[in-house]
């Protein structure tokens, strides 16, 4: 059995996909999956949608997963970008965001170019102060993930939240 994927041109001659086509069509599917209305029921999903989003970035990206008060999703926002180790992050700014798309609950993500995926304490810091500015206007921090391309650190599964 092979291992190969296969793809068609437009003349519907079959062969093997290069590795760009068989991300680009994960990238759609996870697209797909992770869409405006569809329900974040799969932590899996959710963390492969985010590695795709965030891990390739030679740049610290912060995003926010806007979600209704069913954990469906409203929109993914890539809102802040940063150096190589780090990006400055505006309470005020994701509070502003998250009322103009009337959220319920977020899901904070940022990738660690470096490639370690411990939260650091700065990391941690930025979390609580978003968890309290945006309990103030009642909307939850479900999770806070930090994305590698090797790994992912849930600050829920870490009691952090």
């Amino acid at each position: 059995m092979s291992n190969e994927l296969f793809t068609s041109d437009a003349n519907g001659v079959t062969r093997p996909a290069t590795a760009d086509e068989i991300i680009e069509a994960a990238c759609a599917i996870l697209s797909r999956r992770v869409r405006r209305g569809a329900a974040l029921s799969n932590p899996r999903t959710t963390r492969d949608f985010l590695k795709l989003r965030l891990a390739g970035h030679d740049h610290e990206v912060f995003a926010i997963l806007f979600l209704d008060n069913r954990h469906r999703v409203i929109e993914f926002v890539p809102l802040f970008r940063g150096t190589i180790d780090g990006a400055s992050v505006y309470p005020r700014e994701v509070v502003k965001e998250a009322l103009a798309r009337n959220a319920a609950a977020v899901i904070l993500a940022h990738n660690h170019p470096s490639g370690v995926a411990e939260p650091s304490a700065a990391d941690e810091l930025i979390t609580n102060r978003l968890r309290d500015a945006l309990a103030l206007i009642d909307v939850r921090v479900l999770d806070h993930l930090v994305v590698t391309g090797d790994a992912i650190v849930s600050f829920a599964e870490r009691g952090l939240l």
